[in-house]
């Protein structure tokens, strides 16, 4: 028997949650299910990471820059690695010792800043 799995339908729309003592990060086929709703996102190992790729510098930066201000917003942080034309982005939420929805929700809106939804 299958277990079905409901997903919000818009993550792009939901605000980050904090989280309670006690939260348990996602199960396997959650991860799965939001993983299949985003494009060029992996996991790995206990973390989702995508790569962007730019034409120079200055939009590397600029892409930076949006996304400090959704993590400030969303009060959820990731780990960045930025190069000249690159940058990676890596999510987990460390207070569950896994994935979260909210990792969900800012790679969504990550996502947006450049097709225009967020």
């Amino acid at each position: 028997m299958r277990a079905t799995i409901a997903l919000e339908q818009n993550l792009g729309f939901k605000k980050c949650k904090p989280h309670k003592k006690g939260d348990h990060s996602l199960k396997i086929e959650f991860i799965k299910g939001y993983l299949s709703r985003l494009s060029g996102w992996k996991l790995s190992g206990k973390e989702i990471v995508k790569l962007y790729e730019f034409k120079n510098f200055y939009e590397t930066i600029g892409f930076v820059n949006a996304i400090a201000y959704i993590a400030n917003r969303e009060d959820h942080h990731p780990d960045l690695e930025v190069g000249y034309k690159t940058c990676k982005v890596r999510y987990s939420s460390h207070d569950v010792g896994g994935l979260s929805e909210n990792d969900f929700i800012c790679a969504t809106k990550i996502d947006g800043l450049l097709t225009g939804i967020s």
